[in-house]
């Protein structure tokens, strides 16, 4: 899959038997300059698309995946014939499940990848969702309640990728499991210091340790009508950018602020949504696993654990899964669960249902 960071595709080897899931190797294959360039103009939110570029991006990004799968079958000298399926998420263009109708555009056209790779590929496995009510994100839940869920213990997943989501394990077997977008991730530091200091990430948050938090600018963050919204509720690139930035910085006025200080400030409203969104669930979870790039941000991690006093915070290599292979290894899951007509817990609506997700291109023999 590739996420709202939209840096390359993140893939994963994964090998299922007896209830046991090992995940023999998983990698990251940068997107090239240009595309991710494309990519990031694609999903401004007043980006207007030919149907001519829309298609280009559905190959261009199915060619992506398949090179990506590639790689790490010659990484781990696997055969294609030995892989029953590909689980493809694909790129998000655009996220609007508040919409009437609610949609969701996903490209990298699955029939590419399944043709270029000579592997059974199951994609879209948002449509269903939204067709039937949900709000079509996040749909990794259903996995970590497969891989994380102990009995007898409250647990929470966080996802720190573009944006943030979580997983809420409770820890009573019989009750269900609960997931949301708590708000932004990463996009809001990676555009800020793209746009001050043309770099593409905050390296470890080091940019923003060396400014301080601005109290007012964090509370009209906070305001945001997503941070206070009752879950369910789904997010993306096309609200929290730089467009909603410079709205939120003109509203507050002169504060007098450096770029550091927006950039401190902005991982304080990453941190504090997260822990906000935690609390609308009522759960007081004693360990937090967090996945995506925000793992690597030790700055973040540091600022996530004084703000959940009580829970314990570590990464999920804890539990042998690196934080970056953690949505791969989903989508591999959730193939299989497609392959075998299995229901899976969705958690996008009101309330937690089973639904079979995804659909299947098989290549030509």
């Amino acid at each position: 899959m590739s996420g709202t960071s939209m840096d390359g595709v993140d893939a994963a080897l994964v090998e299922f038997s007896d209830q046991k899931i090992s995940v023999i190797r998983s990698s990251t294959t940068p997107y090239p300059d240009r595309l991710r360039a494309q990519l990031r103009e694609a999903i401004a939110p007043g980006a207007r698309l030919s149907l001519h570029e829309i298609g280009t991006f559905d190959v261009s990004i199915g060619r992506a995946f398949a090179k990506a799968a590639e790689a790490i079958l010659e990484q781990t000298e696997t055969q294609a014939t030995q892989v029953v399926a590909i689980g493809s998420h694909g790129q998000t263009l655009r996220h609007s499940a508040e919409s009437d109708p609610p949609y969701s555009i996903q490209v990298g056209d699955p029939a590419t990848i399944a043709y270029r790779t000579s592997i059974t590929t199951v994609a879209d496995f948002r449509s269903i969702d939204i067709a039937s009510g949900g709000q079509g994100a996040p749909l990794v839940p259903a996995f970590h309640d497969a891989w994380f869920r102990v009995a007898g213990k409250d647990i929470v997943i966080v996802n720190i990728g573009g944006i943030a989501n979580i997983t809420v394990l409770p820890a009573k077997p019989s009750d269900s499991i609960a997931g949301f977008d708590t708000g932004p991730g990463n996009c809001l530091l990676d555009d800020w210091i793209s746009h001050i200091r043309q770099l593409s990430c905050d390296q470890d948050g080091l940019w923003a340790a060396s400014g301080n938090v601005c109290a007012g600018l964090l509370g009209r963050l906070m305001e945001d009508k997503h941070i206070l919204r009752t879950p369910p509720k789904s997010t993306g690139r096309e609200y929290f950018n730089l467009t909603f930035l410079g709205g939120i910085l003109k509203q507050t006025g002169n504060l007098n602020l450096k770029p550091e200080d927006v950039q401190a400030t902005l991982l304080e409203y990453t941190v504090t949504s997260i822990a906000h969104g935690i609390r609308q669930t009522g759960i007081s979870a004693k360990k937090v696993y967090v996945c995506g790039g925000g793992a690597q941000n030790g700055v973040l991690m540091n600022r996530l654990r004084a703000s959940l006093p009580g829970s314990s915070v570590a990464s999920t290599a804890e539990r042998n899964i690196e934080p970056s292979a953690v949505e791969a290894v989903a989508f591999a899951w959730l193939a299989r669960q497609r392959l075998n007509l299995t229901p899976v817990p969705v958690t996008t609506g009101r309330h937690t249902l089973s639904r079979i997700l995804g659909t299947v291109s098989v290549p030509t023999i």
